[in-house]
């Protein structure tokens, strides 16, 4: 065993995943925190801020798909290529995706910039909200190349196992964004009262901050050299791995909201108006809790892609398998502790969320589902982070987007139009094909050689079949 698979296996021991899994777990909290500090100054101010900035926030999760997607390729590509002990390969593919990431947030930006108010109007915002959610989109877009660097740099960091620095910049992000949205939204601590305005910019500075140091850490840390990008002939043998990891990442991604959009009309048509009203609001407030519980599930997901990333690369296809099936025993299992631990909690949880009891009763039959499912949610995304880390995203587009429009879709509109014609219909087949989705994953884990989409090397220095032999380093 080389230098580098030796220390790829020992970080693949529990106290390896235990150190790789903590601080993220940490990251997604502040990145939580984010979230709601937006939320709940934009309420302060008034329930048309609140509405605008719903609005605009879905809209900018189609447009974060394409950074998402390079995040998957940075982890794939960088992880092996470190776990092969190929720090040029690697350092050539950091400055790649950081480029091609500003320029795709930079084109992202524009294209949306032309045709903002347009897309605002298409998607049907009342005319009430609309100075408020055209200032809110406008500004959001000036953010996109700054977020889709921010983004892709901490998939760089993740992928090197260096999971404190994006923590630490976690950290400063949502303290700037504190300050800035609540100070200057609200006019806090003695600061000019700017409203809407405050929140919108709160959010451009504290993203911008957090790139900025991002690709400080990254340059101090070596896998940053000067501002070029890698030499065009290289780009051309690397670049077509990143697309075979991305493109299916993007898919799904987009599938996948799409899908949920739909679920949402499916439940706002629900045979009883009045009950379709409550489900929305249930379904949206048991969402909420459910982003909460499933922070560690989201660590587990990251830690698997960067380990059986490191593992692959190394030529250690065996332990890569088995230390994807030791996190599928530590997440399901401790996530499964905390749903039994959370179950007789549920009613409590929905009244602080919302204090109207049909509401209240919704987000309660939501969340006793969404428990129920735990197990097999959190081994759908365990296994999606190790075919991430394998660059085999292509079956998590395949059972992601088949468990979403052919199993749960059809399943909400049959169980909540025709069956039980209410919103546990919907609620139900939520849990079945996440039953699906997760079988499917672990079958596929089980009986099909995905190691075979990563660039990994043999014992004897050439590359497994089916990887990208052509990648200069």
């Amino acid at each position: 065993m080389t230098v580098t698979s030796s220390i790829a296996a020992g970080d693949a021991s529990f106290r390896g995943i235990w150190r790789l899994t903590w601080p993220q777990m940490l990251m997604m909290l502040f990145q939580f925190i984010i979230g709601f500090t937006d939320v709940w100054v934009a309420g302060r101010i008034n329930p048309d801020v609140q509405a605008s900035l719903g609005i605009v926030n879905q809209c900018m999760f189609f447009l974060l798909v394409v950074a998402v997607a390079l995040s998957n390729g940075a982890v794939a590509a960088v992880g092996q290529a470190l776990g092969a002990g190929l720090l040029a390969r690697a350092r050539r593919y950091v400055s790649l995706i950081l480029w091609g990431g500003a320029l795709c947030g930079g084109v992202v930006a524009a294209s949306g910039l032309v045709a903002a108010d347009a897309l605002l109007h298409v998607l049907m915002v009342p005319e009430r909200i609309m100075p408020v959610a055209s200032y809110f989109w406008h500004v959001y877009l000036l953010t996109l190349p700054a977020h889709y660097l921010f983004t892709i740099s901490n998939a760089a960091f993740r992928a090197r196992k260096d999971v404190i620095a994006p923590l630490l910049t976690m950290v400063v992000v949502s303290v700037v964004n504190a300050v800035a949205s609540a100070g200057f939204g609200l006019g806090l601590w003695g600061l000019p009262d700017f409203g809407y305005a405050g929140v919108a910019w709160g959010t451009f500075w504290s993203v911008l901050a957090g790139a900025a140091l991002n690709v400080v850490l990254l340059r101090r840390g070596g896998m940053v050299q000067g501002v070029s990008m890698p030499p065009w002939r290289w780009i051309r043998c690397g670049a077509p791995y990143l697309v075979k990891v991305a493109a299916p990442a993007a898919a799904m991604q987009v599938l996948w909201h799409m899908g949920y959009l739909v679920l949402f009309a499916i439940t706002g048509s629900l045979p009883a108006p009045a009950d379709s009203v409550n489900a929305l609001a249930g379904l949206t407030a048991g969402m909420r809790v459910e982003s909460l519980i499933f922070l560690p599930a989201f660590a587990f997901n990251m830690t698997a892609s960067i380990l059986v990333g490191h593992l692959l690369g190394a030529g250690l296809r065996d332990d890569a398998r088995r230390v994807g099936l030791r996190l599928l025993v530590i997440g399901c299992g401790s996530m499964t502790v905390l749903a039994a631990l959370l179950w007789p909690w549920v009613p409590e949880l929905s009244a602080i969320l919302t204090p109207d009891a049909a509401v209240a009763a919704q987000t309660v039959s939501y969340l006793r589902y969404n428990l129920v499912s735990i197990p097999f949610t959190v081994a759908s995304m365990t296994l999606g982070g190790i075919m991430t880390g394998a660059g085999a995203t292509f079956y998590n587009f395949i059972v992601y987007s088949s468990a979403t429009w052919f199993v749960r879709l059809p399943c909400a509109w049959f169980m909540g139009h025709v069956v039980w014609r209410d919103a546990a219909g919907v609620f139900i087949a939520m849990l079945v094909s996440q039953v699906f989705q997760s079988s499917t994953m672990f079958w596929l884990f089980l009986t099909k050689d995905w190691s075979r989409f990563s660039m990994m090397r043999r014992a004897n220095g050439t590359t497994h079949k089916g990887g990208n032999s052509n990648v200069r380093d």
